[in-house]
């Protein structure tokens, strides 16, 4: 679980006690509102008698004694695969890739987390799957991913972005892991070019570090590209080379980088 911890007022696992009201949903602590009340009983009992209450309660519990019990559990996490579908990671890791986000498909289906999914090729980035828990339709999805294209970067970064922040704003926690060989070619209008595409992506990258979500980049091309060390480092994501990994190794890596 990567979920981040948030305090609740009914659900979670018990972290203590604060005074307060009883609203919204709020449990009282029965025992830590006598123990609050206890000490001021002789008072309180004195105080009655003296305003000519001879029968009143055996215990005086005022507002002030109230203690709600405090709770903390962890968010529910949806995690975003945006997988590499161009032209070079067709022809290098792109099979391995698929089979790699299967079995993290299927994990994730096991802890009940959510799980989306952006393809990128040619000159965008799209959608295939928004967060779900189906596991038959993360499989359709990602059996039907076409390879081929140019490497729009850029595009998939931001698209990223925007998902995780959509997520963020649902109460839930987002995790990023991109799957590719980090050679950007397309820039962010969908024109061919590297330098400028790579100078987009890096930007991209950037933004997306401000939102300090937790982000992974595993590396799919044979041997450790620079392209993809410095994109990682921009976006503060941890990079994972992964050039003679099968699937399963894949699938390992990223889950104990996300751990």
């Amino acid at each position: 679980k990567a979920g981040a911890l948030q305090q609740g007022k009914s659900r979670g696992r018990p972290i203590g006690t604060r005074r307060g009201e009883i609203r919204a949903g709020a449990r009282l602590n029965v025992i830590e509102t006598l123990r609050a009340a206890a000490p001021w009983q002789p008072l309180r009992r004195a105080q009655a008698l003296a305003g000519g209450t001879v029968k009143g309660p055996r215990v005086h519990v005022r507002r002030d004694d109230f203690r709600i019990t405090r709770f903390k559990q962890r968010t529910e996490t949806t995690t975003i695969f945006a997988v590499d579908a161009s032209g070079s990671a067709a022809l290098h890791r792109l099979a391995e890739a698929k089979g790699a986000v299967e079995l993290l498909l299927a994990d994730c289906y096991v802890r009940r987390d959510r799980v989306g999914l952006i393809a990128f090729r040619g000159q965008g980035a799209e959608l295939l799957l928004p967060p779900t828990r189906s596991l038959v339709r993360a499989k359709r999805s990602l059996a039907g991913l076409p390879g081929g294209g140019g490497t729009p970067l850029a595009a998939a970064i931001d698209a990223v972005r925007e998902l995780a922040e959509a997520v963020k704003r649902r109460g839930e926690t987002p995790v990023a892991v991109f799957l590719t060989d980090g050679r950007a070619n397309i820039d962010r209008e969908g024109k061919p070019g590297r330098p400028k595409a790579m100078e987009d992506a890096v930007a991209a990258a950037r933004v997306l570090a401000q939102e300090n979500f937790t982000t992974i980049l595993v590396d799919t091309s044979p041997r450790p590209q620079r392209s993809a060390q410095e994109l990682s480092q921009a976006m503060n994501a941890r990079y994972l080379p992964l050039p003679y990994a099968d699937a399963a190794t894949l699938s390992s890596a990223v889950q104990a980088a996300s751990s």
